[in-house]
């Protein structure tokens, strides 16, 4: 009797300890997250520097590329930056300040990502926000958005 219950105290131990050994490395953020974040941090800046050129980068410069928003869904890396440039910058409209808050990214393979999160753009007299879900992959020249869905 003795000896079952010295065994089941031992093995708590033994997992109460692996447990807190792997607390750390369960913490840890994926790589992927900070990628994916250092990516939109990118975007960010270039949007509020009014460099919509530079906010494109962070998309897959591809025709397979897919944006959506509300019904609308626009295919390819071209039609995206023509429907940014219409929205935002057509008729000498300014682009505003844009943040991403509530920003989750979790890896779903080696080497895609799932961000999710709310964005804003604020104008001196006016706002705007939603949320989005986004799917990157790691390329070559790095991270890129494959999958854009914004409402």
């Amino acid at each position: 009797m003795k000896t079952g219950f010295i065994r089941q105290v031992g093995r708590a131990v033994c997992l109460a300890w692996l447990l807190v050994g792997a607390a750390p490395a369960l913490a840890r953020p994926h790589p992927a997250a900070g990628a994916v974040r250092a990516l939109l941090d990118r975007q960010v800046a270039a949007w509020n520097r009014g460099d919509l050129e530079g906010f494109m980068a962070g998309y897959w410069q591809s025709p397979e590329l897919i944006f959506v928003s509300g019904t609308t869904v626009t295919k390819g890396w071209d039609a995206a930056l023509a429907r940014y440039r219409q929205r935002y910058q057509s008729e000498g409209r300014a682009m505003g300040a844009l943040a991403f808050e509530e920003l989750v990214i979790e890896p779903v393979g080696p080497g895609a990502a799932l961000a999710r999160g709310a964005w804003r753009v604020t104008w001196p007299d006016q706002a705007a926000s939603g949320r989005f879900t986004l799917l990157a992959r790691r390329f070559p020249v790095g991270w890129r958005i494959v999958y854009d869905h914004t409402s």
